[in-house]
């Protein structure tokens, strides 16, 4: 049995990044970048208004107040391109460029205009660089705007949009196959008989894999019979980078799992975690190099597995900078109890205190068959292998579920 950790360090070691490829920006979001971005231009592309008012030489209105003509209008998209001799100013509205002469904008509430809008009174002084915003003080062209391993979100497609990028290299979506596996599943549409129930993991576990931007193929339910198991595995590894199974991965007669993945010639990286809930969790690669993550048939058990290995493994795959879950401190809200020679996860909800902190607050739930109590989860709480008991008020490890 291996540790999270050492689980995790083995997911991101056997799982090599997929080719790059070209989309149009409109179907960037979500993607890994797979290019560095540089800007083209300086941002702002010259010095630009912060406000609306009037352009000014600051030492034209060190007495203020003080009236000055006005010798034009700069507006966004529409600049006054001549060069602020003394005595003047020129009326400017916020994002406009900023006259050649002119070193400070006085916003308009300070203003008043005069003689039919052909002089204006400037009520207070104006230091120089008021109000403006200089050429290339965002970012100066060819910097480093955005690198490889990024994932693009609506503000990084304002930044590519900006710097013309109107096709963007991105890390290819993994294919992933679903499938579950257990003589007791019927389908969701199905009046479920008597021992039987509705399968549920095919679709918690696609729509994880959906928020990782993997492409998901929901493959038809195997019973618990080997031969077939093993049929689809060997047809889904020849169109699927990843195949992701719920259940029969423990020791009893039916945890048929294993069995087809030997008679598939596959290796076994690591087949026991020291995890709770989770530790029959099976990690494999198939001949042709598709990996394939046998995750415990619980639904909880489900939902921990593959956000903390398969999760890690669809966004290694994209490039992803840090494709595991990102552990960070919260206080507890309520005592917890550890297991002896396990890791545990557990669910709970996590909030903001009138200090600020993040606190996470424990679910009440019966097991890693509870998925109705996991389903209001927010984030895993860690709880370190050994520890019996964890108080109140105590920092814990917890990791933000996604979705």
């Amino acid at each position: 049995m291996i540790s999270v950790a050492e689980a995790i360090q083995i997911v991101r070691q056997q799982t090599a990044l997929l080719p790059s490829e070209q989309v149009e920006l409109p179907r960037a979001l979500g993607r890994v970048l797979a290019e560095v971005v540089v800007a083209d231009s300086d941002l702002p592309p010259f010095d630009r208004s912060q406000m609306d008012g009037y352009a000014v030489r600051a030492h034209d209105a060190q007495y203020a107040p003080v009236r000055l003509r006005i010798a034009g209008e700069s507006a966004a998209g529409r600049g006054w391109h001549q060069q602020l001799e003394e005595g003047q100013a020129v009326r400017i509205m916020t994002g406009a460029p900023v006259p050649a002469g002119a070193d400070s904008v006085q916003q308009v509430e300070l203003t008043h205009e005069l003689k039919d809008g052909t002089v204006v009174e400037l009520v207070e002084s104006v230091e120089p660089g008021k109000s403006i915003v200089k050429r290339g003080a965002e970012i100066k062209a060819g910097e480093v705007v955005s690198s490889v391993g990024t994932t693009i979100t609506p503000a990084t497609m304002a930044v590519l949009a900006a710097f013309g990028y109107a096709n963007v290299k991105v890390f290819r979506r993994p294919r992933v196959g679903v499938l579950a596996t257990g003589t007791e599943l019927v389908a969701v549409d199905q009046k479920p008989g008597q021992d039987q129930i509705r399968d549920s993991n095919n679709y918690s576990i696609s729509a994880y894999a959906q928020l990782t931007g993997a492409v998901v193929e929901r493959l038809p339910l195997t019973g618990d019979e080997t031969s077939l198991l093993q049929r689809q595995i060997a047809e889904a590894a020849e169109r699927c980078d990843v195949i992701v199974t719920s259940g029969g991965v423990s020791m009893g007669v039916y945890d048929v799992t294993k069995s087809a993945l030997n008679e598939l010639e596959a290796e076994i990286l690591f087949e026991r975690v020291a995890l709770r809930p989770g530790k029959p969790t099976v990690f494999a690669r198939l001949p042709n190099g598709a990996l394939v993550f046998g995750l415990p048939g619980n639904p909880v058990s489900v939902s921990v597995t593959f956000n903390l290995f398969a999760r890690t493994a669809l966004l290694a795959m994209q490039g992803a900078a840090e494709p595991a879950l990102k552990r960070e401190t919260a206080l507890l809200a309520r005592a917890v109890k550890g297991t002896a020679d396990r890791e545990s996860y557990l669910p709970a909800q996590l909030t903001i205190n009138d200090d600020g902190q993040v606190v996470a607050f424990p679910l009440k739930w019966g097991g890693s068959s509870d998925f109705v109590a996991f389903a209001v989860a927010t984030a895993l709480l860690i709880v370190p292998a050994g520890a019996k008991t964890v108080a109140a008020g105590s920092l814990v490890n917890v990791v933000r579920l996604p979705g």
